[in-house]
């Protein structure tokens, strides 16, 4: 357990950016499942709709350190190839 004033209070704000983090992708999570059913039920439409909200989001995670840059630009590249071959 922490004893000085300082690891305290590091300990205090581990604790709430551990839940900001986890709030966080958990919502990239959320998103990333809405774009995988659509691509799932086969509706370009609904998928490419799913990918454009999906997609701040998981770059947002990335800026904020929830997310690695090149895991973000990796999902999102790899979901909008699947959008696409739906058309094809």
């Amino acid at each position: 357990m922490a004893n000085t004033p300082s690891a305290k209070k590091a300990a205090r704000k581990i604790a709430r950016q551990t839940a900001t983090n986890k709030a966080r992708r958990s919502r990239v999570r959320t998103y990333l499942r809405k774009v995988e059913e659509a691509i799932a039920s086969g509706d370009q439409a609904a998928a490419s709709d799913a990918l454009k909200a999906a997609q701040p989001e998981i770059m947002r995670a990335a800026t904020k350190g929830v997310l690695h840059a090149n895991t973000a630009s990796r999902k999102v590249s790899r979901l909008n190839a699947r959008v696409k071959a739906l058309g094809a």
